[in-house]
C-alpha cells in the first residue's frame, strides 16, 4: 500500500500519479487532501468551482458536485482513469483509491510519499471551498 501526503502537491499531477499507480494494481491512500494546491488565479479557480456547483438540473436530478475536499480530489482522480462506470480495469483501479482530509491514526507512523513543488500562484483546496 502506498500512502501519499497531499501537502503542497499540485492536484492534477497528484491525480495523474495516483491513477497510474492504481492501474498498476497498487492500493493507494491520499492523506491531507485539504492541503493540495491548485495552480492559477484564486478568483478564477473559485468562480469555476462555484459555476460547476450551481449547474444542477433540479432538486431531484443531478449531477451534484460535493463540497467535501476528499470527494473533489477523488473525482479528479476518477477523470484520469478509463471510464469506471463501464467496469473493467478503471473500476478495479478506482476501488483501490482512498482519500482522507487529515492523517488517520493508522497512517501517522508510516512513511508517506510527497513531491512538493514551489509555485507562485496557487490556492489550497480548503480555500476554494470556503
Amino acid at each position: 500500500m502506498k500512502i501519499i501526503d497531499g501537502n503542497e502537491m499540485v492536484l492534477g499531477r497528484l491525480a495523474a500519479y495516483v491513477a497510474k499507480e492504481a492501474l498498476k494494481g497498487e492500493e493507494i491512500s491520499v492523506v491531507n487532501c485539504g492541503q493540495i494546491i491548485i495552480t492559477g488565479n484564486k478568483k478564477n479557480i473559485r468562480d469555476g468551482f462555484e459555476a460547476k456547483r450551481k449547474r444542477v438540473g433540479s432538486t431531484q436530478k443531478g449531477p451534484k458536485y460535493s463540497m467535501a475536499v476528499e470527494k473533489i480530489v477523488k473525482m479528479t482522480i476518477r477523470g484520469m482513469l478509463p471510464n469506471p462506470r463501464h467496469g473493467g480495469r478503471g473500476r478495479d483501479a478506482f476501488k483501490k483509491i482512498k482519500c482522507y482530509v487529515g492523517v488517520p491514526k493508522e497512517f501517522e507512523s508510516s512513511k508517506k510519499i510527497n513531491f512538493k513543488e514551489s509555485k507562485s500562484k496557487f490556492v489550497t483546496m480548503e480555500d476554494v471551498l470556503r
